[in-house]
């Protein structure tokens, strides 16, 4: 299957990109990465390579790993433009996040949500995580006039994980957590019909792992999969690659 993965110049989460990456181009799959102009390697978010205060709320070790694989891959190193993608080419659409201030080029690009919609009206698999939930919640329906999560369910990045992880850091750090003035799930609620349409998950800062699911969460509505961290990274990759192949 034919994966795009959208990310922005920098500070993208690194978790949330290579995990969904390795775990999908193992299973035969095939992502094109896409920036806003493209041809130039993008950047994550360096402070989660090596730990953001005090070596500590940095990705684990194995992705890490993944992400130095991916920094070499012809597909991460060649990226296309958000632009000139033809949408109907793709069997799957992933939207990671992250949350420094780079990711505002891509959560907040026009560009981009015309394409991520006319992706969505196709009814494939897309998949969100994190922060990257956000883009298809500012992403307005032509055929309603309302968010394209309006009638969905969905969970996004919890009120209470932004908020611990600002209130930890920003003696520190500053706003460097807080990428907008509203929390992420409060924009998500906002554009749902129902704020019960919004799933929170377990209340855990444990992650999953390649081998253990239990402490990670997804929600799946149809053809939509969404995650709330990078701790549920490797669900939430297993869940949008059991869509794409109708498994």
């Amino acid at each position: 299957m034919q994966v795009m993965m959208p990310l922005p110049d920098q500070d993208f989460d690194p978790t949330e990109v290579a995990v969904p990456w390795r775990l999908l181009t193992d299973a035969g799959h095939r992502i094109t990465f896409a920036t806003e102009h493209g041809r130039q390697a993008p950047s994550c978010d360096p402070r989660l390579l090596t730990g953001v205060l005090f070596g500590r709320l940095g990705a684990a070790d194995e992705p890490v790993e993944f992400y130095r694989q991916l920094a070499t891959a012809p597909e991460f190193t060649e990226p296309v433009s958000w632009a000139s993608v033809d949408m109907a080419r793709f069997d799957g659409l992933l939207l990671p996040g992250g949350h420094a201030p780079g990711m505002k080029q891509y959560l907040g690009s026009h560009g981009l949500q015309r394409q991520v919609g006319a992706f969505w009206a196709r009814g494939r698999p897309v998949g969100a995580i994190c922060h990257g939930v956000l883009v298809l919640a500012r992403t307005t329906d032509p055929a309603t006039g309302h968010s394209l999560l309006a009638g969905r369910r969905t969970t996004c990045l919890p009120r209470y994980m932004e908020r611990t992880a600002y209130l930890a850091t920003a003696w520190r750090l500053g706003r460097y957590y807080r990428t907008y003035a509203a929390y992420v799930e409060d924009e998500v609620v906002n554009n749902l019909d129902d704020p019960a349409q919004l799933e929170r998950g377990p209340r855990s800062f444990h992650r999953g792992t390649a081998d253990d699911d239990r402490a990670a969460f997804v929600v799946e509505d149809g053809n939509y999969v969404s995650a709330r961290w990078p701790g549920d990274a490797y669900l939430f990759a297993r869940r949008f690659e059991a869509r794409l192949t109708g498994s």
